[in-house]
């Protein structure tokens, strides 16, 4: 199995190895040598071999590097993205009363098609590969369509309730082909909590038992606290627990309506956390990066959907289509038009525009908004 991936990524060149976040830019001739000794089967040359084992801890020496790598080609297409997000399955095991999936039918690509697009992906350039669901660990093709990408030579995230992680199959998969990070949602730190939140009876024994399960075999996960009015009060213990497992965690409270503008989820939004988030630098999505829903549509984020394309029927081609389609949806339209705090706004244009649909109170994403709160 190979120990790290030397890639394009768009105008650069990069080496970097699943689970370490250290990773290095490559001059064009070092990427073009690692590509002539790829092809010839020779070995690692002792300049990279010192740099892996500097950086990452690894023994390349004497390596072929056909054995010690994955040196991938530069794209022949005529659109290059280096990220993408697939949402494999919408269906989830959950039922968790903030998400943003207004609904989450079990549906999807048949398996053929799902690694066929996963090879358009790898094609194009895609390293940064990220799945996620509903929830993509209960899809029967995951375990395939995992491997096929992994094998490509891209960097794995995976998002998940962690509820299935306890499954040796799965084990076994992210043991022999360890992904990059697996994020781990938690709802709670009692089985009353989680359950509540999730409506979802086991949701805490089963998604508890999956961090244990991962932590003693050493995949590289972290946690992400969703902080809502129903868990806020176990935030300590939801912290402690996740550091007595020894993985690392984020918290993430800003509760959105969900992406067709339905403002439900709202009511579970902490009043105090409200407009908490960080101010909005700018986004390459559409540009670098894009979303593909469970029947292969692309659109420039999980959240901007407008005019999707069909990377099953157009192909790769589809996506010139895509940074157009980008730049209209981050134009700020209708009551956003001439504001002048933009500079400092927090939400996207594709994000402010589900509030505005779902009628949300202006305090829960717009300054103007909690001006008149405070």
């Amino acid at each position: 199995m190979y120990q790290a991936i030397v890639s394009p990524q768009e105008d650069k060149f990069i080496a970097v190895r699943a689970g370490q976040n250290a990773a290095m830019q490559l001059p064009s001739r070092y990427y073009a040598e690692l590509a002539n000794l790829a092809d010839q089967n020779a070995v690692t040359p002792g300049w990279f071999a010192e740099v892996a084992r500097q950086a990452w801890g690894l023994d390349l020496a004497a390596r072929p590097v056909n054995e010690a790598l994955v040196v991938r080609p530069p794209s022949v297409l005529p659109v290059t993205y280096s990220r993408a997000s697939w949402e494999i399955n919408k269906g989830c095991n959950f039922s968790c009363e903030h998400c943003y999936l207004e609904q989450r039918p079990f549906a999807g690509l048949p398996l053929a098609d799902k690694l066929r697009l996963i090879d358009m992906l790898r094609d194009m350039g895609v390293i940064w590969f990220e799945i996620t669901g509903g929830e993509p660990l209960i899809d029967p093709d995951f375990v395939p369509a995992y491997e096929r990408a992994h094998a490509a030579g891209m960097m794995m995230e995976i998002l998940t309730n962690g509820s299935r992680l306890h499954r040796e199959d799965l084990l076994d998969a992210f043991r022999r082909r360890q992904p990059h990070k697996i994020t781990v949602s938690m709802y709670g730190a009692s089985p009353e909590t989680a359950d509540a939140l999730t409506q979802t009876r086991g949701a805490f024994k089963n998604a508890y038992r999956g961090l244990v399960a991962a932590a003693e075999a050493g995949l590289p996960v972290d946690v992400t606290l969703i902080i809502t009015k129903h868990n806020v009060a176990e935030l300590d213990e939801m912290r402690a627990m996740v550091r007595d497992l020894g993985l690392r965690f984020k918290e993430y409270a800003s509760i959105s309506p969900t992406y067709t503008g339905k403002g439900s989820t709202l009511a579970a939004q902490v009043p105090d956390l409200i407009g908490k988030s960080d101010v909005f630098q700018g986004c390459p999505a559409g540009h670098t990066s894009f979303h593909v829903d469970p029947h292969g549509f692309a659109t420039m984020c999980k959240v901007g959907r407008d005019n999707p394309i069909s990377l099953i029927t157009e192909g790769p081609q589809g996506l010139l289509r895509l940074p157009g389609i980008a730049d209209a949806q981050m134009l700020r339209t209708g009551g956003c038009t001439g504001c002048k705090l933009s500079s400092t706004c927090r939400v996207c244009r594709p994000m402010a525009r589900v509030y505005q649909e779902a009628k949300a109170p202006l305090s829960h994403y717009c300054q103007h908004g909690m001006k008149e709160a405070s």
